[in-house]
């Protein structure tokens, strides 16, 4: 089934290649931030990365809403993604809000406690209450397009709808895990390669040296132009990874909702003595 979904995913994106703006969007997005980071510093950067989120959004909610009508136009997803817009983003500034709520209260917990300098056992604790949340939330956007529902509605039924089919979202899970690792580490090889030249004095390194390396040194040592060529991969990585991911998504969600689980109810009522059914 997994599978299957992936190659109905990769033969939408090839039959509409509108599906690819928000891959495009991301991947500028992305790169801009990097850039904006090596050469203006986090506080431009920060006011960029709420902008560039809010954009990203709007465009993988057009294309929910594309997929959803199958038309093959640009307009048609700008259409839809006003559409559904705040459909999408409400509840996902909800479950933001209650994963930083848990967040707080779990430090709190643990400062009464006397537990509060525990900062790994602190950390695992919040993990293991904001995975699951996560997991069970994480179709909300989908069902606020596929199936117009509202804000509460939507986390709603994406929690009943993954806790009624969690074995089949774990594997569509770890299958998205092995698209993008497959993606990075094909990227990171190329990156490697453009800049092994720069890259080439690390392998020369004491194991003290590498211990004390820091990511400043790193830039320091690829220069402008590592920075160039690192947006470049950037921008290629976002371009592969949303459409193919979220396209994913989508056909995995019609198909788990298209599964109807069919009861049959048990029917009261006795034989007569010719061996007959009468149902009551």
């Amino acid at each position: 089934m997994a599978l299957n979904d992936l190659r109905e995913a990769i033969a939408l994106l090839s039959g509409r290649p509108v599906l690819l703006v928000p891959g495009i969007v991301g991947g500028i997005a992305v790169s801009l931030l990097w850039l904006s980071l090596n050469f203006s510093g986090a506080f431009f950067t920060s006011r960029l990365l709420v902008i560039f989120a809010l954009i990203l959004i709007f465009l993988i909610t057009g294309m929910y809403s594309l997929i959803k009508s199958g038309e093959r136009d640009l307009r048609s997803m700008l259409k839809g993604g006003g559409s559904y817009y705040f459909r999408v983003l409400l509840p996902q500034l909800v479950i933001v809000f209650a994963v930083l709520v848990v967040f707080i209260l779990c430090v709190i917990t643990f400062s009464l406690i006397g537990m509060g300098s525990d900062f790994g056992l602190l950390t695992i604790f919040t993990f293991a209450i904001m995975i699951p949340t996560l997991i069970l939330t994480s179709f909300f956007d989908a069902a606020a397009v596929f199936e117009d529902r509202h804000v509460f509605d939507s986390i709603r039924r994406s929690s009943v709808l993954v806790s009624a089919h969690m074995r089949a979202v774990l594997v569509f899970y770890a299958v998205c895990a092995i698209i993008s690792s497959i993606i990075l580490f094909g990227l990171m090889i190329i990156w490697e390669a453009l800049l092994f030249d720069k890259l080439k004095p690390i392998m020369d390194f004491t194991d003290a040296q590498r211990e004390s390396f820091t990511p400043d040194q790193l830039m320091g040592m690829i220069g402008p132009e590592g920075i160039w060529i690192t947006a470049g991969i950037l921008f290629v990585a976002l371009l592969l990874l949303i459409p193919v991911i979220f396209s994913y998504k989508a056909v995995f969600f019609r198909k788990m909702t298209s599964t109807i689980t069919i009861t049959q109810q048990p029917t009261i009522g006795e034989y007569d003595s010719k061996g007959r059914w009468y149902k009551y």
